[in-house]
């Protein structure tokens, strides 16, 4: 192979200088808390209104990409801990330009998605508080979110934790209430039978495509804790038991509630999609102050996951540059924390948020496009990675292997199989078919400055 494209092996983990400050605790619940996000809270109304009851065919299909992608997630971040995830295990397997691109549109994904987040957190502090402006409000999360964490990885893990444990205690009460009601036991509710289930299929096809597309990017969150395992104490363990938990997560979490709201609630309820599927789940119940009490849970999942995407992307950043492929001013280290990282990616963040009150209509909207399928391309770089991989580690360290991908390789190439679908039904919807053309326009510019700088420091 010419030497121009052949990939250095990236260290052992990039986060030596990074302090291990993660607790077995923490990253348990940072795992729970990555898969209840607002996407679930909030997206999954759209869904919903989109697909009726087939959602939770929806999501099953998705729940089951999403297991297996973290599963191979899981065997490279057991074998290679690194903060850069996924972005290092692409450079291992593939090379430099893989890995600048994976990560660097992630980062481009993490940072918009805490200017969202800030926004969607704002609205509803200032729905409770009329007269208060939203860009003060988004300005209070930034800085203490960015204040958070700019201390130690401490700070970062004890958020979560409590954020994680507010998410996942409210959506189990959820389960056990709406569990209680199907079946005629909740005191005040009549069981709803099964007559909401009755129209499947109400939009046919169509209607499922949008279900599953709507399905897979609220799964979006669970590989934070594969970045924040670098930084724990046993980062090994830390990842192995979190993609071990993975399925039960995603069956309990996502496909549980989803069966538990559309038996609950009349799928083409304008209240879905309104007020969302949980709060209308809970006003259908008639809970006094519960609809108002899953609205504080759904400003904590915001909360925590500007919180989680900020530390994300800064540790991606720091591990970008301690590859040699990003600003070394980045990779700045004080106090075990990447502090200019954290800081460049608060401010972008700021950027975003700016850019939806001046330019909402042009770039702000170029930029949500250019974010759309990012998730995607990641996942795609994944299995591409761990398909390599496997064979390398089995003849050179097999004792690495401590999470093994199921039936490899047959359910690694149904993973890209399943992914080369979900592009295909990108590329038939109108809505996403832009989406997908502005993140295949980004990722392939990536890609090329990639090579480039791959070439560059080949010949030097």
């Amino acid at each position: 192979m010419p030497s121009t494209t052949q990939a250095p092996t990236p260290p052992e983990s990039d986060a030596a200088a990074l302090s291990h400050g993660l607790k077995q605790r923490h990253l348990s619940m940072i795992a729970l808390g990555g898969v209840i996000g607002a996407g679930l809270f909030v997206g999954s109304g759209a869904g919903i209104a989109a697909a009726g009851p087939s959602i939770v065919v929806a999501y099953v299909l998705s729940g089951l990409l999403v297991m297996l992608v973290m599963r191979m997630l899981g065997e490279m971040s057991a074998a290679y801990p690194s903060s850069g995830s996924f972005s290092a295990h692409a450079e291992r397997a593939i090379g430099p330009w893989a890995g600048f691109t994976a990560g660097w549109s992630f980062w481009v994904l993490l940072c918009t998605a805490v200017g969202l987040e800030g926004i969607g957190a704002a609205e509803i502090v200032s729905g409770w508080l009329p007269g208060t402006p939203e860009w003060a409000w988004v300005v209070l999360f930034m800085v203490v979110f960015c204040a958070t964490n700019l201390a130690a990885v401490r700070n970062f893990g004890e958020f979560e934790f409590w954020f994680a444990a507010l998410k996942v205690g409210a959506i189990s009460l959820f389960l056990v209430l709406g569990v209680l009601a199907i079946a005629g036991v909740l005191p005040g509710t009549d069981s709803p039978g099964t007559g909401h289930l009755a129209d499947f299929l109400p939009n046919g096809g169509e209607g499922l495509v949008i279900g599953i597309l709507a399905s897979v990017f609220a799964y979006g969150g669970l590989e934070t804790v594969t970045i924040a395992a670098a930084e724990s104490e046993d980062p090994v363990r830390g990842v192995a038991s979190a993609v071990r938990t993975a399925m039960w997560r995603i069956a309990l979490f996502y496909i549980g509630s989803m069966a538990v709201i559309v038996t609950l609630v009349p799928w083409d309820s304008k209240a879905v999609v309104e007020k969302g599927p949980y709060v209308a789940a809970l006003d259908e119940l008639g809970i006094p102050g519960a609809g108002q009490l899953m609205n504080v849970v759904v400003l904590v999942a915001l909360l925590s996951a500007m919180n989680a995407n900020i530390y994300g992307s800064s540790r991606i950043a720091y591990s970008l540059v301690a590859r040699g492929q990003g600003p070394e001013a980045l990779g700045r280290v004080s106090g075990g924390v990447p502090r200019v990282a954290v800081l460049v990616s608060c401010a972008f963040g700021f950027v975003c948020v700016g850019l939806s009150y001046w330019r909402p209509d042009d770039v702000f909207s170029w930029l949500l496009n250019m974010i759309g399928g990012v998730i995607l391309v990641v996942w795609a770089f994944i299995a591409v990675s761990q398909l390599r991989l496997r064979g390398r580690l089995e003849r050179e360290a097999p004792e690495r292997l401590t999470v093994r991908m199921w039936a490899f390789p047959v359910l690694t190439w149904v993973a890209m199989a399943g992914m080369a679908a979900i592009f295909v039904l990108m590329a038939r919807e109108p809505d996403t078919r832009v989406q997908l053309y502005f993140t295949g326009g980004m990722t392939a510019v990536l890609a090329a400055v990639g090579y480039a700088w791959q070439r560059r420091r080949a010949v030097r």
